[in-house]
Formats: C-alpha cells, sequence, structure tokens
C-alpha cells in the first residue's frame, strides 16, 4: 500500500450529490440534546467486490438509489436541525437530503485495510474514507445530518458513513443500516419500520443555549486542548470472552447473580488501563457505559424508536481499589451501576438536565476514564448491501478521547468481541505488553 505522506494522493474524491425524501419534521427529545458538542459519530464497513473494482459504478447505482428510498422511512436524517426563536428548542426540518460522496484509492486493497494486524499507514488511510471528521453535531444546523462516502478499492468498496448524533444514537444507527441494505437487496420496505414518536420517550421542550461555533465551545474546556491519541483493535476471541467471564464469576456466592460477558470483559479492560496508565492508589478511575434506555423506561419504548435513547451510566473507584481487589469487584461495582440505572433513575437524570441544560466536554468524565460505546450485540457484519458481508467494520476518529472503547461482534459471530480502543501513546504501549491482557486475549 503507498504511504499517505508521500505526496500521492492516496484517496481521490471523484463527485458527490444530495440524496433526498419528502419534506418532515421532529423536536429533538431531551435524550437527544446531551450530544450537540459531540461529534458525528462515523463508522466504516470495508467489503469484497465480486469482481473487483470493475463491480464498483454498480455498487454505487445500487447503493444510492436504496438510500433514497431508505431516507424516505429515515426521514429524520435527511433534514436539518433548527431552534425555535420562540422558546429555543431544537427540531429537525426539511428534506435537504444526505450527502453522498465518491472517492477513489484504487492503490488500497480491504486486505491492507481489514487485517488483524492494522498497520499505522493503514489506520491514517481508514481515516480518510470516512467523511465529516472533526465536524460538531451542532454543525448539523448548516450541514447534512447524514454523509456517506464510497470509495472504490482495489479489489471492494469502502462504506464510511457520519451520523450526526444529535439525531441518533447506536442501536438507530444500525437499525438505518440494516435497512438500507435490505432495501440495496431487493426487499419492498424494511423489515423493522422506525418509530419516529420521540414524545413517547420524552415530550419536555429544552431552550438549550448554543455557542457560536464549534471552536467556541472547545476553547471552553477547562482541561485544554485534545491529548495524542493512538487506537487500537483486540480481538478477543469466544475462548477469551469465555475465559474473562469464568475468571469474573469464580468467586460468586450460590444465589448471586452471573455477571454477563459484557461486565466480564468490561472489568477486565478497565482494570488493565487502570494498570497501563499507571495510576496512584488514590487516583479515582471512572468507567462509564451508555446504556439503552429503551427497555428501561415505563412503560418501555419499542426497540425500533429512531433517535436517542441512551445514558452514560458512571461509576468511579480508587484505582488502588481497583487494582488490588479481585476481578469480580469491579465486575460487580458495573453490574450495580447497571441494574440501577431503572425508569426512575432515568427520569431524573432528564429532570436535573431540562433543569438546567449543559453543553458537554469529553473531558467531563475525567482524566481517567474508560467509557465504553457501541455493542458486540448490533449485528454490524449482517450489513450485506447484495455482495456479501464487510471484512470489517470500524468507528472513524470523531469522538475518540482517552479511553474510549469501542466494541463490535467478532466477524466469526461465534460470541468473539473486537475492542477498539483509543489511549495516549505510552499507556497504549504498556497495555500491549500487558500479559495479562494479552494472555487473555490469546485464550
Amino acid at each position: 500500500m503507498a504511504a499517505v505522506d508521500n505526496g500521492a494522493a492516496v484517496v481521490t474524491v471523484t463527485g458527490s450529490r444530495n440524496v433526498a425524501p419528502g419534506a418532515a419534521k421532529c423536536v429533538l427529545a431531551t435524550f437527544d440534546l446531551p450530544y450537540i458538542t459531540f461529534y458525528y459519530n462515523q463508522k466504516l464497513l470495508l467489503y469484497r467486490l465480486p469482481n473487483g473494482a470493475s463491480d464498483f459504478p454498480d455498487a454505487v447505482a445500487r447503493m444510492s438509489s436504496a438510500l433514497s428510498d431508505a431516507l424516505a422511512y429515515f426521514y429524520p436524517l435527511a433534514g436539518r436541525i433548527r431552534q425555535d426563536d420562540h422558546d429555543g428548542a431544537l427540531s429537525i426540518h426539511g428534506h435537504h437530503g444526505a450527502e453522498v460522496i465518491e472517492a477513489t484509492a484504487d492503490q488500497v486493497s480491504v486486505d491492507d485495510l481489514a487485517g488483524e494486524g492494522c498497520s499505522e499507514e493503514a489506520e491514517k488511510v481508514m481515516q480518510m474514507l470516512v467523511p465529516y471528521t472533526g465536524v460538531m453535531n451542532l454543525e448539523g444546523l448548516h450541514r447534512p445530518l447524514l454523509a456517506v462516502q464510497l470509495t472504490r478499492l482495489r479489489d471492494g468498496v469502502a462504506v464510511g458513513c457520519a451520523f450526526n448524533h444529535a439525531v441518533l444514537d447506536g442501536t438507530s444507527t444500525w437499525h438505518f443500516m440494516s435497512s438500507w441494505a435490505e432495501l440495496c437487496r431487493g426487499a419492498g420496505a424494511p423489515s423493522l419500520l422506525p418509530v419516529h414518536n420521540r414524545a413517547m420517550a420524552r415530550s419536555v421542550r429544552v431552550n438549550l443555549p448554543l455557542p457560536p461555533s464549534a471552536e467556541a465551545h472547545e476553547k471552553t474546556d477547562p482541561n485544554g486542548p485534545k491529548k495524542q491519541l493512538v487506537a487500537r483493535i483486540f480481538s478477543f476471541p469466544a475462548s477469551a470472552v469465555a475465559r474473562a467471564k469464568a475468571t469474573a464469576n469464580a468467586a460468586l456466592p450460590p444465589g448471586a447473580k452471573p455477571f454477563s460477558s459484557f461486565q466480564s470483559l468490561g472489568a477486565h479492560i478497565w482494570r488493565a488501563v487502570s494498570r497501563a496508565r499507571g495510576l496512584d492508589p488514590s487516583d479515582i478511575t471512572v468507567f462509564a457505559v451508555f446504556a439503552d434506555c429503551r427497555a428501561r423506561l415505563d412503560p418501555p419504548v419499542p426497540p425500533a424508536y429512531f433517535g436517542n435513547l441512551i445514558q452514560a451510566v458512571f461509576t468511579g473507584v480508587p484505582a488502588g481499589m481497583l487494582l488490588g481487589g479481585p476481578t469480580e469487584l469491579a465486575a460487580g461495582l458495573l453490574q450495580k451501576a447497571i441494574d440501577e440505572h431503572d425508569a426512575g433513575a432515568i427520569t431524573r437524570r432528564l429532570e436535573e438536565y431540562e433543569a438546567a441544560p449543559k453543553l458537554f466536554h469529553y473531558s467531563d468524565a475525567g482524566p481517567n476514564c474508560v467509557a465504553v460505546g457501541s455493542s458486540p450485540r448490533f449485528r454490524v457484519y449482517d450489513v450485506d448491501f447484495g455482495f456479501g458481508r464487510p471484512e470489517r467494520v470500524r468507528s472513524g476518529g470523531n469522538n475518540k478521547f482517552d479511553g474510549m472503547v469501542y466494541l463490535y461482534p467478532g466477524r466469526g459471530g461465534d460470541g468473539g468481541i473486537d475492542v477498539e480502543l483509543s489511549l495516549q501513546p505510552e499507556p497504549m504501549q504498556r497495555l500491549e505488553k500487558d500479559e495479562d491482557f494479552l494472555l487473555m486475549r490469546a485464550a
């Protein structure tokens, strides 16, 4: 694969257009508003094409046509965010459309990007395959809420998507992606239609004062500029996930609620990252998970609810206690925090926000945070546009801060989990040499 900085253009944009459905409007719910100062969520799916690059024009034509059909069902993605002049509430208006970008990277193969040992060079190229890097969700007042970049590779296609996070969460993202793929394969309609009534989650209109620009907001971060980060993928096969779960559950008394795979692996990652950071025993380290609230509300909201219905659930502990105790201590803290986030806790959080709306920074979670987004339950490898399953699913560079983790199911579908983790360079170097962490991965 050609070097990124050798003066040659690795990825060349060859065209751009808008794809739009009919007009519509929906008011953003309280669940949506905290993400207005996050960044567009970026997802990258890498596919082989049966006949290589020669299939690219037909693939683009079919995917673009199906995208137009999909936006008729998922119409909020085709609008723009507006702020009401009267009460300051945010809503989505219009049928401006999604942006579709075509690009070429003919010297790059799918294997260059999808292999287990992804090089630094490949990481740089992958960031060029997703649009809207560095674009804050606030820009949804002026930009499309969905941008798709279709890049021709030597033997396949890279599908890079950027979704405005103030409009939808991970569950809705993958609902849209699977529906778009269904329509591309010839379905007459999505098998699961989206539910657009955001009032069923929360009907309060919130006056949210917005900053004049993304740059102005970032300058108010009390912890200053973002730190240099590196991202790595750690692939835990099913046997390693089972081993993490068995270790966490080994000392539980009879009748105790067992720890889930997520809680067990999350505890393992939390402890390993805290070791790699070299924290002092008195340093507080925080684990945050963005919990889906659809089934937690009273009454529950349908799984097909389209929007944001997540809240960050935090638990913190001194590093000395976390690392000095057994794995089940960490897993127990995660289990307790998640179980206690019931309908009452969710409502209290909403009421607190509505009483004092806030524009968030990543650093609000603290300097020693491990935060988990995405979920291994998302069926990301079932997104088949008609030319097979993706070879690899990754995130772009947006919304990655020190300690951010994205979890994906392993491509094999056997219970493995891919952990996409961002850390500062020195802790990442130590993590990659952590025998306990690596032995668990190789189990």
